[in-house]
């Protein structure tokens, strides 16, 4: 009597295919269904304008200011702010002096309705200061 000793045995393989097609349908998926969104360091609650949105010039700087004069610096269209270690007049101007060489930069003015005058009038200051003319303020859109 010979108990299979010498019968071949099946391999058992895992096939790897349907699972790697899974994987890339629910990574298309989450990929689709993601939405993703400006996030700040500071956050401000703009005053309200009844003034026309205009269209943001593609070279711009932003200075947020929150309402404890706190200050941050937006550059680009990714949204990704650097707050600034205080808020000192020497340190907003060291970090605007980097933008001083940009012909035609735009620089907006995002404060808080409750931030100090002396805040959004600082750095006013220094950008005359840097040569940072074309300047603006960000408002919310008024609705009644």
């Amino acid at each position: 009597m010979n108990f299979g000793s010498n019968q071949d045995q099946d391999e058992t393989n895992i096939e790897l295919t349907p699972l790697i097609d899974v994987v890339f349908l629910l990574l298309i998926f989450f990929m689709i269904s993601t939405t993703f969104t400006k996030e700040t360091s500071l956050k401000i609650n703009l005053p309200q304008s009844s003034g026309e949105q205009t269209v943001q010039a593609p070279a711009s700087v932003e200075v947020q200011i929150g309402a404890e004069s706190e200050y941050a610096i937006v550059v680009g269209s990714d949204g990704a702010s650097q707050p600034l270690l205080n808020s000192n007049r020497d340190t907003l101007k060291r970090a605007l002096s980097e933008f001083q060489s940009q012909p035609n930069l735009l620089l907006i003015i995002r404060a808080d309705r409750k931030a100090p005058h002396e805040s959004v009038i600082k750095v006013m200051d220094v950008a005359q200061e840097l040569g940072l003319t074309n300047l603006t303020f960000a408002t919310k859109q008024f609705t009644e």
